[in-house]
């Protein structure tokens, strides 16, 4: 091995990615296979830190495994385009605002469901008898 190398705890510690998470991405493909030391320890090239950096960055955005894999294999294809890019980009913000309207419906129909509930003493409830369904035979 040439170049500075580091263990799978500094790769961590210097990208913010757990070493349990550096792992799953090389067993699953993600990444491909840290080089190991003569005694089998992983060792991490600075590429490989800023692979994995690039990963952490797209999970904060939300995007999936499989959207992070082809963000990987664009952003190491120099003949792509920026528009394959930007195409993908786009798509997952639609997702994200689909899933945004969503959650927001979801916190609407549950504060509804709250301002109904007298929240006291009594056993009825209408936010669980809306999880069950309806109102609970007496």
């Amino acid at each position: 091995m040439s170049g500075r190398f580091v263990t799978i705890g500094e790769a961590a510690g210097a990208t913010g990615v757990s070493a349990k998470m550096i792992r799953y991405y090389e067993e699953t493909g993600l990444l491909g296979r840290a080089e190991r030391t003569a005694s089998g320890y992983r060792v991490y090239s600075e590429a490989d830190l800023h692979a994995l950096r690039f990963v952490r960055r797209a999970r904060d955005l939300g995007f999936s495994m499989r959207e992070i894999a082809d963000l990987l294999a664009l952003w190491h294809d120099r003949s792509r385009t920026s528009a394959a890019v930007k195409a993908m980009a786009l798509d997952h913000v639609a997702d994200l605002r689909r899933r945004i309207g969503e959650l927001e419906a979801m916190a609407r129909t549950l504060e509804h469901l709250a301002e109904r509930c007298c929240g006291d003493e009594r056993p009825d409830c209408p936010i669980l008898d809306d999880l069950a369904g309806g109102p609970r035979e007496p």
